[in-house]
């Protein structure tokens, strides 16, 4: 197979699913954008996958207008028939997984394998949400006679979320679930690099829900910063970096808006000597997310070993990481896909370079593969550094890619010092046998999710989110859902 007829193969594959829309939704309808239209890509072979809307200023004020004069219809709505329409939004989603996933595949890079299910996740989280839209209850208090005081809970209004582009339609589709069942109309800004997914979702959700409850723009730097600033839009949440977090809190400051942020991480994973350590070694491997590149907050990309039982767990890591080897995203046999970007991809490989540079070990990897068919997209082999201390940048900065960093220990107090030692604190992962191991690393770890015997699983209806930089708020639970609604106190004399 040449190289031009195997891009071909893979355009084709999905041209009968590519969304026939490609403007921005709101209001019930397709809106040309007034920003313009800019090509999006396939990053693991380079070839355009068309054009899409690019939301301006004016696009964004249209956007939260229509979902302002949404709200005033969907905030009156009893629960339970919001509920019902959440839940077929989640039912159309179920039913057509494996086109979105698809579409995912080809448009951010990761595997079909994987994509399959995040479409399952984002159907199960709505309607996860839609069953506790009772539950937005308030409380009495006693008064005495002739008084009643009550709270209510009650919804913000307009909700923009931004989420990013490792899992296109799980984020834009699940995380409308919390501010939807609250009560709340909202603004969903899918990844500018991967919006196809969104725009497909829209043509299967349309109608299902009244117009300027749910809408969609696909939008770069100006569009963002007109929808964090809007006066209309009270409630912001964000899943991104740290820097773009920051900036987003700076510029919401000014209009003391409410603000989830979901962030970066520079995750430990701890192996005790008495760990499982065929468990803990599969761990330490499947922690770090190779399948989509490492493109995970979440991924465990410092592994602390201890030197009792570093040869044995290095030897068995290096066999296990060899299930990883990159492929074409949209064929099902591949199990690591393409990194989002050519300017991804050299500030992985830019990493790389530093951590040769700072003395570290490269065990495997370390470079893009050699398999022809890959030579136009954006691929890094599964990568791993020893001999990496913690003074070192690859074991203190986010690199949002491939490359896990292998750091030996020996002393305990000495290595949970350096567990905690970088800005991050979102996840962490622990392997041992013992009860108080597990306890009192867990209790150290200043992480705000915490594995023990396990990596990567989230679990819904668990609060998930961060210490220190990695994040304000928490996402997936119960809590989540009440972040979406404002308390008000009512004092009645009769």
């Amino acid at each position: 197979m040449n190289q031009f007829n195997g891009l071909s193969q893979v355009r084709s594959a999905i041209e009968p699913i590519l969304p026939k829309h490609r403007d921005l939704y709101y209001g019930g309808k397709w809106q040309i954008a007034q920003g313009g239209y800019l090509e999006t890509w396939n990053p693991a072979t380079g070839e355009s996958l068309g054009p899409c809307a690019e939301a301006n200023a004016a696009d964004v004020d249209a956007a939260v207008q229509a979902a302002a004069a949404g709200f005033k219809e969907w905030r009156r709505i009893k629960p339970m028939e919001r509920a019902a329409a959440m839940k077929k939004v989640a039912a159309v989603l179920r039913a057509n997984a494996d086109e979105l996933a698809m579409l995912d595949a080809a448009n951010c890079g990761n595997p079909i394998r994987e994509m399959r299910r995040d479409a399952v996740v984002a159907a199960a989280v709505i309607e996860f949400y839609a069953g506790l839209v009772t539950e937005m209850k308030g409380e009495t208090i006693p008064m005495g006679e002739g008084v009643v005081n009550l709270s209510v809970r009650e919804p913000y209004g307009v909700v923009a979320r931004i989420v990013a582009y490792n899992h296109p339609i799980m984020f834009t589709a699940g995380k409308m679930g919390p501010p939807l069942a609250a009560g709340n109309t909202v603004i969903m800004k899918p990844p500018h690099q991967a919006p196809l997914s969104a725009y497909r979702m829209m043509e299967l959700v349309e109608g299902i829900l009244p117009p300027g409850v749910l809408n969609v723009l696909s939008c770069g730097k100006e569009g963002s910063e007109a929808l964090v600033t809007h006066p209309l839009v009270p409630r912001l949440s964000l899943i991104g970096s740290v820097p773009t977090g920051r900036a987003i809190a700076r510029a919401a400051a000014d209009r003391l808006k409410h603000v989830t942020l979901e962030l970066g991480g520079k995750n430990a994973c701890i192996i005790y000597p008495d760990a499982d350590l065929e468990k803990a070694i599969k761990g330490a491997v499947d922690g770090m997310n190779f399948t989509w590149c490492g493109q995970s907050c979440g991924s465990t990309s410092r592994l602390f070993l201890h030197e009792s039982v570093y040869e044995r767990v290095m030897t068995g890591l290096m066999q296990h990481i060899q299930t990883y080897k990159p492929g074409i995203p949209t064929e099902m046999d591949t199990t690591m896909g393409a990194i989002i970007s050519r300017s991804q991809m050299d500030k992985i490989l830019a990493y790389i370079e530093i951590g040769k540079k700072e003395g570290a070990t490269l065990a495997c990897g370390g470079k893009r593969p050699d398999d022809p068919r890959l030579a136009q997209g954006f691929f890094v082999e599964p990568t791993v550094f020893t001999d990496v201390t913690q003074d070192m940048r690859i074991a203190n900065e986010e690199i949002f890619g491939p490359v896990l960093s292998v750091l030996k220990w020996r002393d305990e107090e000495k290595m949970l010092e350096q567990v905690n030692a970088v800005e991050y604190g979102l996840t962490g992962s622990i392997w041992t046998t013992s009860l108080a191991n597990a306890h009192r690393a867990a209790s150290r770890m200043e992480s705000g999710y915490v594995w023990v015997n396990n990596v990567s699983a989230h679990f819904l209806g668990a609060s998930f989110g961060g210490y220190k930089q990695s994040g304000i708020g928490r996402e997936e639970g119960y809590d989540e859902l009440l972040s979406y609604s404002q308390v008000k106190n009512i004092n009645i004399t009769f």
